[in-house]
C-alpha cells in the first residue's frame, strides 16, 4: 500500500511541476509576432523563447539559420546568423590574430546585425573546457568586447 501512494504521490507531483512551468510561460505580445512578421515575411521553422527581458525567435531563411532577438515592446535588437570561419572578414581574422587569444582555437562563429546597420562579429574562442571566451570584432577587426562564457 506504502508503495502505492508513494507512487501516486510521485505522480501528482510531476505533474504538478509539469502545469506550473507551462503556466509560467508568457505569452507572446502581438507587438513582438508583428514586427517579426514584418521583418521576416518569408521566414520558416519560427521557434519562440521567452527570455524575461523579452524574446528570441529561431527560424530558417534561405535555407540558413538565424536567431533574432526583440524586447517586450516588440522592438527589434539584432539577428544573429552562425557562419563558417572562412566567411569571416579578413579584418576580423586578422583582429583575432593579433588578440591575446591568438593561441586558442575558434570555436564558433557568428554575424550580428544589429540596428542602424551595424554588424558585428563574435567568435568563441577555447582553450580548454574551462576556459572559454566570446570575442566581439567590428567588421574592420576591432576587437570590442570580450566575455566570459558559461
Amino acid at each position: 500500500m506504502k508503495k502505492i501512494f508513494s507512487l501516486i504521490f510521485t505522480l501528482c507531483l510531476i505533474l504538478g511541476v509539469s502545469v506550473t512551468s507551462h503556466a509560467q510561460l508568457r505569452k507572446i505580445p502581438a507587438e513582438v509576432t508583428n514586427r517579426f512578421t514584418e521583418k521576416y515575411p518569408m521566414a520558416t521553422n519560427v521557434s519562440w523563447m521567452d527570455k524575461l527581458s523579452g524574446f528570441s525567435a529561431s527560424f530558417t531563411l534561405d535555407e540558413k539559420e538565424y536567431l533574432a532577438t526583440f524586447t517586450n515592446k516588440g522592438i527589434w535588437e539584432s539577428t544573429e546568423e552562425s557562419i563558417p570561419q572562412e566567411d569571416l572578414p579578413e579584418a576580423v581574422e586578422e583582429g583575432f590574430e593579433r588578440s591575446k587569444y591568438a593561441e586558442w582555437t575558434i570555436g564558433k562563429t557568428t554575424k550580428i546585425e544589429m540596428p542602424d546597420n551595424v554588424i558585428q562579429y563574435r567568435i568563441e574562442a577555447i582553450k580548454s573546457d574551462i576556459q572559454k571566451r566570446n570575442l566581439y570584432f567590428s567588421p574592420k577587426g576591432r576587437l570590442l568586447k570580450d566575455k566570459m562564457t558559461l
